[in-house]
């Protein structure tokens, strides 16, 4: 999953001061305009909303080379969601004048912005599907294949996902109680198909959990 070299869309951000956040830290809040546009240069953000009953629904993890928020950019309408860091966290920040004055004529940096989003764009949409369909085991072996594919590293036949996912964090993400979560887990590690290294999951057999998770769209 990982792509090296700079490429012209992150050289926009790669000459200004870096911005660091602790974990924990509200980097935008809900119904607040951002402060400008981020580049996340190393660490995982998530993006969620919050019902009237306090529960949270993780939207969007985002990882190292991801830009946010364009729409705001582009719009400026006001963000409806809380983005907050999940990791020690360093930022790029440009105003939304600088950015869009570097992309506006640059076709191949605009190419390069469009196929980020999408990728974004998609696995928001396998995350719908999977929310409807299927049982509890389904949906909490699909979400762990959706973030080895998006965060993952591959060593020694495993796969290692790099963004620290807990109990409650997989439940945020999948809508599902804390509780729930962690009864799924436990059968998938009784199963020996997921372990644990420090914070981090680790996918010991991905065909055999690509079968617990039934669903035919993850490739």
């Amino acid at each position: 999953m990982k792509k090296s070299g700079l490429h012209e869309l992150d050289s926009i951000f790669s000459n200004l001061k870096p911005i660091h956040f602790k974990r924990g830290e509200i980097v935008i809040r809900a119904g607040d305009a951002p402060v400008g546009i981020f580049y996340l240069k190393s660490g995982y953000v998530k993006v969620y909303s919050v019902s009237r009953a306090g529960e949270q629904l993780t939207l969007i993890i985002f990882k190292p080379g991801d830009i946010f928020p364009v729409s705001w950019a582009i719009n400026s309408a006001k963000s409806d969601y809380f983005v907050e860091t999940m990791t020690p966290t360093v930022f790029w920040r440009t105003s939304a004048e600088e950015f869009l004055g570097q992309i506006s004529d640059k076709p191949k940096v605009l190419l390069e912005l469009n196929r980020r989003m999408m990728e974004r764009f998609l696995g928001l949409m396998r995350r719908m599907e999977y929310m409807v369909f299927g049982n509890a085991l389904n949906k909490v072996s699909s979400i762990l294949l959706i973030c080895a594919e998006r965060f993952g590293d591959a060593s020694k036949g495993k796969i290692i996902i790099n963004v620290p996912l807990t109990h409650n964090e997989i439940a945020n993400l999948v809508g599902m109680s804390r509780e729930t979560v962690s009864i799924e887990m436990k059968k998938l590690e009784k199963k020996g198909l997921i372990g644990h290294q420090g914070r981090q999951i680790v996918i010991n057999d991905e065909r055999r959990l690509r079968k617990e998770s039934q669903l035919d769209f993850i490739q």
